[in-house]
């Protein structure tokens, strides 16, 4: 075979030769605050939970569309309605005197809520203080002080409009509010704390809502969460955060007011 023959040969393989793909690049993992990670698998977070905590026990309801969690005591359980919308309620935790008294306190997350934000809710129910509200006991300047110190510490801006006491991040892209009115009756299902995150706290990306008898140590977890912790967001998740330079992404139009469900007893 002459060279000029070689050369016709190889040209015209290379042109039958079937293309080659490459897969598509995984997208870029960023470390972000807490607040702005991802929602993960609360699915797989749930079970770690349970697995890791023999005192709780795990049961489903007869259509399998939410599962609870009930403390040995049967005094702290846990709702987890699975494949929630992401603006309504995905998470309930509620917290009894006995078995059989009215309810001392509750608390929902959004489906959204990241990872970080709900892990600190699970540590806290195995290591705080979830049995140590007195039902009814009102809500003080000292137990809001405790609550918001970690937002205080961290230099997060604080204002008063009426009935609303707001700590909000530089960035204005997370918060936690206090509703004054709603405190005034430890007993009424509203909410008098919300923990948020989004382009402002009418147009939520998630929210957890505890009421006003919600213990001061656990809101103090959160805060602390949401102030300093941190966690990872793919880069191409559609969901609202702020970038360095202030620019709002698209984000999910604001959660509804949600009454939270009642956890059945046993």
């Amino acid at each position: 075979m002459t060279d000029t023959e070689r050369q016709t040969a190889q040209a015209r393989t290379a042109l039958n030769a079937p293309a080659t793909t490459q897969a598509p690049a995984a997208p870029p993992i960023e470390n972000v605050p807490a607040y702005a990670a991802d929602p993960g698998d609360h699915e797989a977070m749930l079970d770690d939970f349970l697995t890791e905590n023999n005192d709780w026990e795990k049961y489903r309801t007869w259509s399998d569309d939410t599962t609870h969690a009930i403390h040995e005591s049967q005094t702290l359980r846990i709702e987890h309605v699975h494949e929630a919308h992401p603006r309504d309620t995905a998470w309930t935790v509620a917290a009894y005197e006995t078995p059989v008294s009215d309810r001392m306190w509750h608390l929902t997350a959004t489906g959204w809520t990241p990872t970080p934000m709900l892990q600190t809710l699970l540590t806290h129910l195995v290591y705080g203080d979830g049995w140590d509200t007195v039902i009814g006991s009102p809500v003080t300047d000292e137990t809001v002080g405790a609550a918001t110190q970690p937002l205080t510490d961290a230099g997060w801006k604080h204002t008063v409009d009426g009935r609303w006491i707001r700590w909000t991040n530089p960035s204005e892209d997370a918060g936690v509010q206090f509703d004054a009115f709603a405190a005034q009756n430890p007993n009424s299902p509203r909410s008098a704390w919300t923990v948020w995150a989004g382009p402002s706290i009418d147009q939520l990306t998630w929210a957890i809502r505890a009421s006003a008898s919600t213990p001061d140590g656990l809101l103090a977890d959160l805060a602390k969460e949401i102030a300093h912790g941190s966690g990872i967001r793919k880069a191409h998740r559609h969901q609202a955060v702020r970038n360095a330079s202030g620019v709002t992404t698209a984000c999910q139009p604001a959660a509804p007011p949600h009454t939270p469900p009642v956890v059945p007893r046993r």
